[in-house]
């Protein structure tokens, strides 16, 4: 029996990692979980799960030595940022422990948990991404403004779900917006793109691509909930296959990191001219629908636990596998739904008869 641990393990991301596990074939495998939500914790799918620090707290990282060496855990995964950046920094006195982790280089983990340093990096690759800049001061705000006018995006630098970000505001707000958050020197401001994103999920291991996965983002779920448009939150996803984007992709990781382990998953916008930005890379961590990629037909946390245990006897370089074209419908309080092309238009056939009828 291999011991496993989880953290972070009431939220919807790491949920959805351990329903990964659950779906995998081997079954010998025990699930540990640890959140430091007391509310949140309850919702759980591990084997076990318990309490821990935030990790704000300096009693983070000794609890996770303790947990690791009493409960014997072999393999640690975490999903939630902060913890990814956490325990990469202490990644050597975990292993100590008998611990495995399937890790990024920590530079390659600092680069990317700020946006605005894999944005210089792309843009000195000559990699398509809108101008960004920081905002240090009111006076490059208004720069910003001057070059972008009407059309801005403003965003801090560090954070998932669209953390601090306003959609086309008006200076005063945004100024405002920067000030109540205390974003000066954090915050960066770009063109604003269009609606329509995709993304794309790798695993590599030591500098060699394992295999990838794109997926189109249709909308997000609750985006009339925030001015931004931006919840962090994907309503409707939906299997590609599109080349184009693994090839950018792939592009966009190595120019970070040329020799690239564990997960990427890159985040991209189209512009006005539908070209694909690289936004972002979530990086250590898989996207929070990771599952939907699992239920397709390509378990990617299954294969990351192979991979650590040198136990992986699947071919590599193995680019978009899943080709049918399926849609994960979610939301709130609801479980989510996976459906075929044909099944989607199946239901809007039968809205135009009953609508024929009625006419």
């Amino acid at each position: 029996m291999r011991n496993i641990l989880i953290t972070g393990c009431g939220g919807a991301p790491s949920i959805n990692f351990v329903r990964s596990l659950k779906d995998a074939k081997s079954k010998d495998i025990r699930l540990f979980g640890i959140d430091s939500n007391k509310y949140t914790i309850h919702r759980h799918e591990c084997d076990e799960a318990f309490l821990c620090p935030d990790s704000d707290s300096n009693d983070y990282i000794p609890f996770i030595r303790h947990f690791i060496k009493n409960k014997k855990i072999q393999f640690l995964h975490t999903q939630p940022e902060k913890e990814v950046y956490l325990i990469g920094k202490n990644r050597e006195e975990i292993r100590k422990l008998g611990c495995e982790l399937f890790f990024p280089k920590q530079e390659t983990i600092e680069i990317l948990r700020d946006k605005y340093k894999s944005y210089l990096l792309w843009k000195e690759a000559n990699i398509q991404v809108p101008q960004n800049f920081l905002i240090e001061t009111e006076k490059d705000l208004k720069k910003s403004f001057e070059i972008f006018e009407n059309n801005i995006w403003i965003r801090e630098t560090i954070g998932a779900a669209g953390k601090g970000s306003l959609k086309k505001p008006s200076y005063e707000l945004a100024k405002a917006w920067i000030n109540y958050r205390n974003g000066w020197g954090h915050t960066v401001a770009a063109k604003c793109l269009s609606d329509n994103t995709t993304t794309w999920q790798s695993i590599w291991k030591n500098g060699k691509l394992v295999v990838g996965q794109a997926r189109d983002r249709l909308y997000w779920e609750m985006s009339n909930r925030v001015q931004s448009g931006v919840t962090g939150i994907t309503g409707t996803g939906k299997i590609s296959s599109k080349e184009n984007i693994a090839q950018l992709a792939i592009q966009c990781i190595k120019v970070i990191d040329p020799k690239p382990n564990g997960i990427f998953s890159v985040d991209f916008t189209y512009d006005v001219n539908d070209i694909p930005n690289p936004t972002e890379i979530n990086i250590g961590k898989f996207f929070t629908t990771h599952y939907f990629i699992t239920k397709a037909g390509l378990n990617m946390p299954e294969i990351l636990l192979q991979l650590c245990f040198d136990e992986y006897l699947g071919d590599y370089n193995v680019i978009n596998p899943i080709t049918e074209e399926k849609f994960w419908i979610r939301g709130m309080d609801v479980e989510p739904v996976m459906i075929s092309k044909d099944e989607l238009e199946k239901k809007s056939q039968e809205l135009s008869h009953i609508l024929q009828n009625i006419k």
